[in-house]
């Protein structure tokens, strides 16, 4: 069994390409062109020179010898809070505005929860000069609002969603209702691994970049390029995606997804879509959805504005229902104490996102000799005042 995108954009039964009749042309348009001009010498020569030069790449492979002393196995952390913009998320703006730009776009749309991938894509359009408008739901404008002010002072219009629950579900709605008006002039940087084929195949392929140095990386370190387990925490998934990507079909390499469970999987406050999904439509893929028993969307919820998506890409959904991944979900109290723990452990202030994957010690057991590479997906500074609050700081 292959874990990869089929030639129809599927991942198993999950994936393809939902979309409105106005959208088709410009999804198509993508589809026709992504892996042919993904494969151009020139396009990735450029993209490589980008990814080591701007974002700084390759982040790196730091074994965390006090947290593998205390959890009594060994613990890596794939660094990529150390990117510029501070998250993964700018591995596949930088891919997206390249091909954008082959594709002859000069405005760019995106969607964003915590920030993270609204800064990486106002980054990367000031880099090329490209107007940039982000949505961006009402509540997360609150809470993330250094993220916004970055987007502004980077030079993008950044637009509240003030539907619905005013989150990352929101803003996407947003987003590809521009889409549909703006056909011709403008591309849509999806930021996740959701969303109609061949979205979440060119995002991980974009994110591959962070697996494919885990190998060699690896090597130096332990002198196997295989880690026994591969830990990311998962909302949409693209960190994951990057994470797992060149292990997807080798199962001596185990995949653990971390999810939020918010307040708890049985609350109603959470975004663990494993659990509580159910086979669905959501902005253009078949996938795993958090819903009510007539079809309507469930509201999630996360401490950790990346994580409250009420699904997951398709090839999180096929990994889980096909056993290849295991899903564990994490609490916000969970996550917001492993997070603090890097800190005093580490010296590292993790993204809360990423505090939910530091979470699994607690509540699994492994081996001395096992070998466990963490994506760090990205640092904390934008969730400062939430760990203030949280822990009366």
């Amino acid at each position: 069994m292959s874990y990869n995108v089929n030639e129809k954009g599927y991942y198993g039964k999950f994936g393809g390409a939902f979309i409105p009749e106005m959208l088709y042309p410009n999804v198509e348009e993508l589809r026709q062109n992504y892996l042919k001009v993904m494969a151009e010498p020139e396009f990735q020569k450029e993209f490589n020179q980008l990814l080591k030069d701007y974002v700084g790449r390759p982040s790196p492979l730091y074994f965390a010898k006090r947290l593998s002393e205390k959890y009594n196995t060994k613990i890596y952390l794939k660094r990529e809070d150390l990117n510029h913009t501070g998250a993964h998320k700018i591995n596949n703006t930088i891919g997206q505005i390249l091909m954008a730009k082959r594709l002859g776009k000069n405005r760019i749309i995106a969607e964003t929860g915590a920030g993270q991938h609204g800064v990486a894509t106002a980054t990367v359009c000031a880099l090329m000069g490209l107007e940039c408008i982000v949505y961006m739901g009402e509540i997360d404008i609150a809470r993330q609002a250094p993220n916004v002010a970055r987007m502004k002072m980077l030079g993008a219009t950044v637009v509240p969603a003030t539907s619905g629950s005013k989150t990352l579900k929101d803003a996407t709605n947003e987003a590809i209702r521009d889409w549909i008006n703006n056909p011709v002039d403008t591309h849509y940087i999806i930021g996740s691994v959701v969303g109609p084929h061949p979205y979440p195949d060119m995002v991980a392929r974009f994110q591959a970049i962070v697996s494919e140095e885990i190998q060699w990386q690896l090597k130096e370190h332990e002198g196997t390029t295989k880690p026994d387990y591969v830990v990311a925490c998962v909302g949409g998934g693209s960190n994951a995606a990057g994470v797992y990507y060149h292990y997807l079909d080798d199962e001596d390499v185990q995949l653990i997804a971390v999810e939020a469970a918010g307040l708890g999987v049985d609350s109603g406050e959470s975004a663990a879509t494993s659990v509580l999904g159910r086979e669905g439509i959501i902005h253009g893929s078949k996938t795993l959805l958090m819903q009510t028993n007539d079809g309507q969307i469930t509201e999630p919820y996360s401490i950790s504005a990346g994580l409250d998506y009420p699904g997951v890409g398709p090839m999180h959904a096929h990994l889980y229902k096909s056993g290849r991944a295991e899903f564990i979900s994490i609490t916000d109290d969970d996550a917001m104490t492993a997070g603090l723990e890097l800190c005093k452990l580490e010296g590292i202030i993790p993204a809360i996102e990423s505090s939910h994957a530091l979470a699994i010690f607690e509540k699994k057991q492994f081996q001395p000799n096992d070998i466990l590479v963490v994506s760090l997906s990205g640092r904390g500074d934008k969730d400062l005042e939430t760990y203030i609050n949280h822990f009366k700081l």
